[in-house]
């Protein structure tokens, strides 16, 4: 890895070396890729919309369709209680979460587009099946087909975003990642919308995913490799040129022998996974791969985004006033994201965990409050909690879209150093992907059982997940990603775990 430095406030060893301008080449790559979010964005907003549809449910869950209709006239935290119905959705989480493996292996091998160009196949063939279903097995087979998709793109769009960007302005592109996948969410609460009320209409909402995996795949064609890969991969001259496109500037040298440097330490790790366990991978096992894509999930704010039609239909709005309400729920996160890219590289991301935990704790606890009051006994909520509900859960939803959202997929992408990036992102996606299928599964059946008692269990869980961000992670805005490493030496807790290698005791767990 680069240089036994410090680390200042500029950056690390060779940081105040790096040169870079903003080129139409750079901008070009970056957002070509982030369409990888896209997909994964379609689908959250997509598949929460389609289980509230009167059609689909009367096609493939006629019983869940039965239970609905029988509940018109009142309000019941268990209306949507199936838990095929909610395998539906979780199956894809599945897939993503045993793909990701296959994933970073090609990733490292490979390289990031190529990871990026089968993530797009797999989306494009797991919506035509979808779109064609005629049997519960076959939508299943198709959410099969969609996750493999998401876990080639969440595995390598991430990596891919924060290689090709320069240090100091890393934490806005990759964040690009996010705004696509809220731009997807938004999207997709639009076309079901539109297509609610039609006999097909949730063919049409499953069939349109192939429009962004077409889109990633055309554009896929014509991204470059990262920098970081290509000299990985010994493909020293081509890689060098790469950088002196994105960066726009001859003057790389600095850069470039940090990656050299970084390329010769990963090419002594011949097992990626096992050298995760090494106790001077410690912090980046702890936080990157398992805490934050964890905690992630554990907010809650996917299962709303999910669920977002059948929660709001459960608390007593009609079908297209449910649609409509998760469309503003999808908006928000777009705005949040903007205000998460113009300021995450001034103000870093401890400062956004750590506020929006507060704001995000208050606003379950005040759901959970007002359910408990007004809420349950079998008589629909008066308009004006209902309102009261909406504006609760978009402020959270904002706090979540500039903190939790986009971080949860920086941070760990930041962490890793280059000889276990690919093995380190894969265990980030694949810890991810296990618990949005654990709480995506788990969330109606909890409502339906915890009643308003699920959003206090989210508030504790964001509480504990906000003592972690504040004792365990260190500022990385602004330090060059094959620096980082170099923040845990001085960390009250990782330094012991991170010393020099002449004086570590570097054994396994």
């Amino acid at each position: 890895m680069a240089g036994g430095g410090t680390v200042s406030d500029k950056g690390g060893a060779r940081a105040e070396l790096y040169e870079h301008r903003i080129t139409s080449y750079f901008i070009f790559a970056c957002v070509v890729a982030a369409l990888g979010g896209s997909l994964f964005g379609y689908d959250l907003g997509i598949s929460g919309g389609v289980t509230s549809m009167d059609y689909f449910l009367k096609e493939f869950f006629p019983e869940v369709y039965k239970r609905k209709q029988e509940h018109l006239t009142e309000t019941d935290y268990c209306k949507y209680d199936s838990q095929i119905l909610t395998l539906f959705t979780s199956s894809l989480y599945f897939a993503a979460l045993i793909s990701t493996f296959l994933a970073s292996h090609l990733t490292r091998n490979s390289g990031r587009r190529t990871s990026i160009l089968w993530g797009a196949i797999s989306f494009f063939v797991g919506s035509l099946v979808n779109a064609g279903a005629q049997n519960i097995a076959m939508l299943i087979i198709g959410r099969c087909f969609l996750g493999v998709g998401i876990g080639f793109g969440n595995q390598a769009v991430p990596l891919y975003l924060s290689e090709m960007a320069p240090a100091k302005i890393r934490g806005s592109v990759n964040q690009l990642f996010q705004l696509t996948t809220c731009l997807g969410v938004f999207i997709a609460n639009f076309i079901n919308n539109a297509t609610e009320k039609h006999t097909w209409g949730w063919r049409i909402s499953l069939g349109l995913a192939a429009v962004p995996a077409t889109l990633m795949f055309i554009g896929g064609l014509f991204l470059p490799e990262t920098p970081n890969s290509l000299v990985e991969q010994g493909r020293l001259e081509e890689g060098r040129r790469v950088l002196e496109k994105v960066r726009g500037t001859k003057n790389i040298e600095a850069e470039f022998q940090d990656l050299i440097e970084a390329s010769e330490a990963a090419k002594a790790v011949k097992h990626p996974f096992r050298n995760l366990l090494k106790r001077k991978n410690r912090p980046q096992l702890i936080i990157g791969a398992l805490g934050i894509p964890a905690f992630q999930q554990l907010t809650g704010n996917n299962s709303i985004l999910f669920y977002a039609p059948v929660i709001f239909q459960s608390l007593g709005f009609g079908s297209s006033a449910s649609l409509w309400s998760a469309t503003i729920t999808g908006a928000i996160p777009i705005i949040a994201t903007f205000i998460s890219m113009a300021f995450v590289d001034k103000f870093g991301r401890r400062a956004f965990f750590l506020e929006a935990g507060v704001e995000m704790i208050i606003c379950m606890v005040a759901v959970a409050i007002t359910l408990a009051l007004k809420f349950g006994q079998g008589v629909e909520l008066p308009k004006g909690i209902g309102i009261f509900l909406v504006i609760l859960i978009c402020i959270f939803v904002l706090a979540y879209g500039r903190s939790w959202g986009p971080l949860g997929w920086l941070v760990p992408s930041e962490l890793f150093p280059l000889e276990t990036r690919s093995a380190g992102q894969s265990i980030v996606v694949c810890v991810n992907m296990f618990f949005t299928t654990l709480v995506a599964q788990c969330f109606l059946v909890s409502l339906c059982y915890l009643r308003y008692g699920i959003f206090l269990l989210f508030a504790a869980l964001i509480g504990i997940m906000t003592c972690f961000i504040f004792f365990l992670l260190p500022e990385t805005k602004q330090v060059p990603i094959e620096e980082i490493h170099l923040l845990f030496r001085k960390h009250w807790l990782w330094k012991s775990y991170c010393a020099p290698e002449d004086q570590l005791n570097d054994g396994l767990l």
